[in-house]
């Protein structure tokens, strides 16, 4: 892995902004823009900008900049009018934006790369409505598929469908020639056909491992369905890509997510596969975005591995491993979550969290202690909670990882007594904005009227000082990042349901989403010094949207929704042109 390299050498022969001496030639100049630099300090706890920010609350938003230069790979000139057309005639490549909107590149700071890589070509159940219609597209996928292959599909909504979970009846008649293995929007319950239960060896006297569950009927027989850690019994049958095929299911996932925008992504839990298929990718130039990975922590013969190796804390190339990504507890909606009270929905259940969903205290502390920063899923106020004391009681036996940008991933449901703690131990909230509208059909239900007021809590969490981050979780979510600040700003829906947003005191701001998905996620990654916003000295990782998100997000937030993807630059390199 490349290693950074001083780089406060070149940085010196840079401007500041539009004034002084000009930098010349520049590879890449970008004209005509709306440039947002966020270059000025964070809003208020409340969501109020900066008196340094380009705002006023007469006049809304305006840009900071009109006009954006670059030579290799960082950023040189920021600023607009004459001092452009000065840079114009040397350029390399001029790109006339004709008033289209420059924001820092994004970053999607949670997903699953691999998982998209595969989803892209399995069976597509998102949105899904009924068993039959499932079943209609497995049928479908089936008659170009030889017999005997598994077919694997993805995207029906194991929260949705908790009430009425189908079995393996209807679905085992209509492909009984194919292992089917169908796989629920957020991966935390599979639905599976006989041949399947066969190929994988389950049968009526199979155990479930710790924190899954195997779905039975009244006489004890398999339905088909597997929840939670129990996925893994049919997910270890199903045969492995090739080391080449994975390479490409994982390009194919990386230029997806530069369509969509993303200068970078970081990858939620790469087990050693995965973690082979980036460094091949990068070995061979081939990585178009940059890639921050987050170990798999059941993985432990890679954690030992990079154990000893120690954290990539220098690495300024496109793939970077500093991270371990651990599981503390399940989904809500698959009533996994693990909460101090019985669901609501479900007296008696609480959930599994700990070591029964497979989280190694130990190897989890020994790897901060190395200097990995560990980020931790953790959904319910228990897990939460307990995830918070896990970081307490590491803090305090090893005083130095306290400074080491720890995460809890979703930070879904949270006790009122638990929120403060995440700025006092200086967690950050890494968030999913398209969760509270996806899951607000059913979410109040699992967990009642007074404790959905700590789901999802963007503003709550905001004004107690925590750090956020905003994300997808792809492929679980949509990854549109209209969509996603859409969700933030207005937390409705696409159809604009409800009115007035779901809990709308929890909305935040179009500047603190924005900033959710740029210089947020770059602290998240260590990497605030040198991305996340638009100066000279900094990376030229650039995206460049047809709409203005932060006058838009203020006055009318449904039209993001129309919102396209420009153009992305990583390093000073055009990865994606839009139309």
């Amino acid at each position: 892995m490349t290693r950074r390299v001083a780089g406060m050498a070149v940085v010196a022969t840079l401007v500041a902004g539009c004034t002084g001496t000009l930098p010349e030639p520049v590879d890449l100049l970008l004209i005509n823009a709306n440039v947002y630099t966020l270059n000025w300090p964070d809003p208020a706890s409340d969501g109020t900008p900066s008196p340094d920010a380009p705002y006023s609350a007469s006049e809304g938003w305006r840009a900071d900049a009109q006009a954006v230069g670059v030579r290799d790979g960082r950023i040189v000139f920021v600023g607009g009018g004459a001092d452009a057309e000065r840079l114009r005639e040397a350029a390399g490549e001029v790109i006339d934006l004709q008033g289209a909107t420059v924001v820092p590149g994004l970053i999607e700071s949670h997903a699953h790369v691999a998982e998209l890589g595969m989803t892209l070509q399995r069976v597509d159940l998102v949105g899904v409505e009924t068993e039959a219609d499932a079943i209609a597209r497995v049928v479908e996928r089936a008659r170009n598929v030889p017999k005997g292959e598994w077919i694997v599909g993805w995207g029906w909504d194991e929260g949705a469908w908790a009430n009425r979970y189908p079995d393996m009846t209807a679905l085992s008649a209509a492909v009984p020639d194919h292992p089917v293995a169908l796989r629920g929007l957020h991966s935390f319950a599979v639905w599976c056909n006989r041949l399947a239960f066969e190929r994988a060896g389950i049968t009526p006297v199979t155990e479930a491992p710790a924190g899954g569950e195997i779905r039975k009927d009244p006489r004890g027989r398999p339905t088909g369905i597997l929840v939670n850690a129990a996925r893994t019994l049919v997910e270890a049958a199903i045969p492995e890509p090739a080391p080449d095929e994975r390479d490409a299911q994982i390009l194919r996932a990386l230029e997806t997510l530069a369509q969509a925008g993303y200068v970078s992504v970081h990858e939620a839990g790469a087990a050693t596969a995965v973690m082979e298929s980036f460094a091949r990718l990068d070995a061979a130039g081939r990585l178009p975005i940059r890639v921050y990975a987050m170990l798999e922590a059941r993985d432990e013969p890679l954690l030992l591995a990079w154990l000893e190796r120690g954290p990539d804390t220098g690495a300024d190339g496109m793939l970077t491993v500093r991270a371990v990504k651990a599981f503390y507890d399940a989904a809500l909606g698959s009533r996994g979550a693990r909460l101090i009270e019985d669901y609501s929905d479900r007296p008696g259940h609480r959930g599994v969290s700990g070591s029964d969903y497979g989280f190694d205290q130990k190897l989890a502390a020994d790897m901060m202690k190395a200097g990995f920063q560990l980020c931790v899923h953790a959904i319910g106020d228990a897990g939460n909670r307990e995830s918070l004391d896990f970081f307490d009681r590491v803090f305090a036996e090893a005083p130095e990882t306290k400074a080491g940008r720890h995460r809890i991933e979703h930070a879904q449901v949270l006790h009122p007594d638990d929120v403060p703690r995440f700025r006092s131990l200086d967690i950050l909230a890494s968030m999913e904005p398209p969760h509270a509208v996806e899951d607000m059909p059913w979410a109040e239900a699992r967990v009642g009227p007074e404790r959905i007021k700590g789901a999802y809590a963007w503003r709550t969490l905001r004004a107690s000082g925590a750090r956020l981050a905003f994300n997808s979780d792809l492929p679980g979510s949509d990854y549109d990042i209209f969509y996603g600040l859409h969700s933030a700003i207005a937390r409705q829906d696409r159809n604009g349901r409800p009115a007035g947003g779901w809990y709308p005191n929890e909305r935040v701001t179009a500047e603190e989403a924005l900033r959710g998905y740029t210089i947020w996620s770059a602290w998240a990654g260590f990497e605030d010094d040198v991305t996340g916003v638009i100066a000279p000295g900094r990376r030229a990782d650039l995206t460049v949207l047809s709409v203005d998100p932060l006058v838009l997000g203020a006055s009318s937030p449904a039209r993001l929704l129309d919102g396209r993807v420009l153009l992305t630059v990583v390093g000073g390199r055009v990865v994606y042109r839009g139309r």
